[in-house]
C-alpha cells in the first residue's frame, strides 16, 4: 500500500480562499488604522501653531506685525510628511485661520483640518468612506466622523 504525502488541489484552494477572505477584511481595517494614526500629526501641529500665534498676540496685541506689515504665520510643508500647513490669506490684527491639508496623492489626501483665533475647529473630509463630524467644532478622528 502506497502512502501519499502532500496536499490535494482542493485543500490548497480552500487555504487560498481563506487567506483571501481574511485579507479582504484585514486590509481596510489596517488602512483605517494607519489613517487614524496620521490624523494627530495634523491636529497636534495645528494646536502648537495656534499656541505660537496666541503668544505672538499676547506680546504684540496683534496677529500682524505692524512694523513689517507681515504676519508670524507662514506656510509650512516640512513639519509633517502627510500635511501642508497654511494660514488664511490675509490674517488681520484680531483674526486668523490655520489650516492643515493632506498632501495631494498621499495617504491623507482628502483631509482638511482648520482652527481659528476663537479655537473653532473644523474638519472637511472628502475621502471616500469617511464622514465629516456632526456637530462642528471638533476634528474628526474616526471614519464615522466622531471627534476626539
Amino acid at each position: 500500500m502506497k502512502t501519499q504525502s502532500g496536499f490535494t488541489l482542493i485543500e490548497l484552494m480552500i487555504v487560498v480562499a481563506i487567506i483571501g477572505i481574511l485579507s479582504a477584511i484585514a486590509y481596510p481595517s489596517y488602512t483605517d488604522y494607519l489613517i487614524r494614526g496620521r490624523i494627530p500629526d495634523a491636529t497636534s501641529a495645528l494646536a502648537a501653531k495656534r499656541v505660537q500665534l496666541e503668544q505672538y498676540f499676547q506680546d504684540r496685541r496683534s496677529y500682524v506685525d505692524s512694523e513689517l506689515g507681515s504676519n508670524p504665520c507662514s506656510n509650512d510643508a516640512t513639519t509633517s510628511r502627510f500635511f501642508t500647513f497654511s494660514c488664511s490669506a490675509t490674517p488681520t490684527a484680531t483674526t486668523y485661520t490655520l489650516q492643515a491639508v493632506g498632501n495631494a496623492g498621499g495617504p491623507m489626501d482628502g483631509f482638511t483640518f482648520t482652527v481659528d483665533q476663537s479655537n473653532v475647529k473644523t474638519s472637511n473630509i472628502t475621502r471616500s468612506g469617511w464622514s465629516n463630524p456632526n456637530p462642528n467644532n471638533c476634528w474628526a478622528v474616526r471614519r464615522d466622523g466622531s471627534c476626539s
